[in-house]
């Protein structure tokens, strides 16, 4: 997808270099030089490299949040729950693999939103806990250590980022249901 504005390419093309060597070690002469235009027109659009990591980082925050809100809040059964949440995962990561890896990796560098951020988060994986905890209390999950189960989960959907961008025929859906059978069923035949 194309950005739409000139301060949406700048992000984008921030989250590739972010992503490429770090938060901290880009400049904003390396992004314009990146863009192939002088360091002060960024400053037209941009006020700080900050600003470009909040406007990465809050967005998808706020796209994870928005969507775990409409599945915890669905009457759906918890199987259903976690796998609409491994699609979210899959959707969300597979249309921004480079913001991703600042959502994961230079999170710790926000400064006026990182309280923001944070709360975001906590709430995203308290909701994912109860999610579970309400599967196992229902008898539809395994009767097993939760916090296991988020940690698993989080950290194999946490890491997509990394794996979806080498796969040349990506098929979102198969991929969805592929790993939602995985971390929910196991591997054991």
């Amino acid at each position: 997808m194309k950005p739409k504005t000139r301060k949406e390419e700048i992000i984008k093309t921030s989250a590739i270099l972010f992503k490429e060597k770090g938060f901290s070690a880009v400049t904003m002469r390396d992004i314009a030089k990146f863009m192939g235009i002088k360091a002060a027109s960024l400053y037209n659009h941009i006020s700080s490299k900050q600003e470009i990591l909040s406007n990465i980082i809050i967005s998808l925050a706020e796209q994870f949040t928005y969507g775990m809100d409409k599945i915890q809040n669905s009457h759906k059964s918890s199987i259903d729950k976690l796998n609409y949440i491994v699609e979210l995962h899959v959707s969300i990561t597979s249309n921004n693999t480079d913001g991703m890896a600042s959502l994961n990796n230079d999170w710790m560098h926000l400064k006026d939103e990182l309280e923001y951020y944070l709360k975001l988060r906590l709430d995203y994986e308290e909701n994912f806990r109860h999610i579970i905890e309400q599967g196992i209390k229902n008898e539809e999950l395994k009767n097993a250590n939760a916090e296991a189960m988020l940690f698993s989960m989080l950290s194999t959907l946490r890491s997509l980022y990394i794996w979806i961008p080498n796969k040349d025929d990506l098929n979102t859906s198969k991929l969805a249901s592929d790993l939602s059978h995985v971390l929910l069923t196991g591997i054991i035949k």
